[in-house]
């Protein structure tokens, strides 16, 4: 569903990435394109028990924002390891060399924001306009 200033996906439960995602990397749910994203690229995650990310990464520009939902597993970045479980949050700036992996039982699951490193000139408290308007709901 799209309108003037929104667009809305159904990404569905988290726990059926790994069997429904039409995404290129299994359990990997891109949004930008599906929402129309201009700031910023958002995937929803899902990694089975004993997954893991075969290899390191960096990115050019993005630093990125992990927000782990579900499950445990392992992080690590410029070889330094630390546990992750539901309301870890990480953030890797674009030079970190990056990894993780499910060493837990049942799976890992986590949002990736990834956005322009530097690129925050403003935010909520700075941002956010409060308009004189009252709320309604129609029933």
């Amino acid at each position: 569903m799209n309108g003037n200033h929104f667009s809305v996906v159904e990404a569905g439960p988290f726990n059926n990435l790994l069997s429904t995602s039409k995404d290129p990397i299994p359990g990997k749910y891109f949004l930008k394109d599906k929402l129309g994203l201009t700031g910023m690229e958002v995937s929803l995650n899902q990694l089975p028990e004993g997954g893991s990310i075969p290899f390191y990464h960096t990115h050019r520009e993005n630093e990125e924002l992990y927000l782990f939902t579900g499950g445990q597993g392992q992080f690590q970045v410029d070889g330094q390891i630390f546990d992750v479980k539901e309301g870890t949050v990480i953030r890797v700036s674009p030079e970190g060399e990056r990894t993780l992996r499910n060493n837990g039982t049942g799976d890992l699951f986590f949002i990736i924001v990834q956005v322009q490193a530097g690129s925050l000139k403003q935010w909520v408290m700075t941002d956010g306009v409060i308009l004189d308007k009252p709320v309604t709901w129609q029933e």
